[in-house]
């Protein structure tokens, strides 16, 4: 696949990830209220493992792996993640968290040098920077102090961005997605198991139907980040990640008449502008040969 195309298409899997993991997001946030998060990760994790035997077996394919260490930092690094950015919304408001998701880009430009080999030049620095001014512009003004929260976002936001890093380097070794979805949920699940017996609450159908949309959403956006991740460099893709953001903005405005200020219209020009910058410069001929 040549630079261009695979920009482009690295460029679509984000945006339809955006969609999933808004949707799934938006059933965590109907449900999580009356349940511990250990049992919904448990639940959901188990499913996604499900999904990703069924697909595998659909294809062919197995889920072994050439790169067993990475792919174990991967996993250690998906479970630290989860309990992170769960103890982060559980302590902050949702705009406090973001500042921090905001902040993944960057740590993603600043690991691929050093992890990857992967040099990023002073031009996307500037797009990085802009983007997560404008991410900045989207959250509502409110407090930001430090206390234990903040640690746990920014714990949540080094990890996450560490396992993207992972995906990406096992990525260019081989072709395994459905390993790389498969080995970290398995490990999130093992752990969030071990507290079951302390927390579990009986769920009604209906709520059971939910965590299984859940996973299904969770489990496309997790393929799809990963095959992102084969072709994009990290520092890319977790920018256009940030569209889910835009969306956001569009659905209060289309289905709520949540009309946007104009610092929120700023903030949504910066994050697609930034976007757009970076596609266009990892879709440039040579682009890759040049960075490697």
């Amino acid at each position: 696949m040549n630079t261009r195309r695979a920009a482009l298409t690295g460029a679509a899997l984000v945006a339809l990830y955006t969609g999933a993991i808004a949707a799934a997001d938006g059933i965590t946030k109907l449900i999580a209220g009356g349940y511990a998060a250990p049992q919904l990760f448990a639940l959901s994790s188990g499913l996604v493992i499900a999904l990703s035997l069924l697909a595998a077996r659909g294809q062919g394919a197995g889920l072994s792996t050439r790169s067993p260490g990475t792919m174990a930092v991967r996993a250690v690094l998906t479970v630290c993640a989860a309990i992170g950015f769960f103890q982060a919304f559980r302590l902050l408001p949702f705009a406090d968290v973001f500042v921090f998701i905001a902040l993944m880009p960057l740590i993603a430009a600043a690991l691929s040098g050093p992890v990857l080999g992967e040099r990023v030049r002073p031009a996307t620095w500037t797009a990085l920077l802009l983007g997560a001014g404008g991410v900045l512009c989207l959250m509502p003004a409110g407090r930001l102090s430090l206390d234990a929260g903040h640690l746990w976002a920014l714990f949540a936001a080094l990890t996450g961005t560490g396992s993207m890093v992972a995906a990406r380097r096992i990525a260019r070794i081989e072709r395994v997605p459905l390993a790389q979805v498969f080995w970290p949920n398995l490990a999130v699940m093992l752990v969030m198991a071990a507290a079951l017996p302390f927390v579990w609450t009986p769920m009604p159908l209906a709520d059971l139907g939910w965590v299984a949309g859940y996973a299904v959403f969770l489990f496309a956006a997790r393929w799809l980040s990963v095959e992102a991740l084969r072709l994009l460099p990290a520092y890319v893709a977790t920018p256009l990640m940030n569209l889910q953001f835009v969306w956001m903005v569009a659905i209060g405005w289309w289905g709520f008449g949540e009309l946007p200020t104009a610092g929120t219209l700023v903030g949504v020009m910066l994050v697609v502008g930034s976007g757009m910058w970076l596609i266009f410069d990892e879709a440039l001929p040579g682009r890759r040969m040049a960075r490697a």
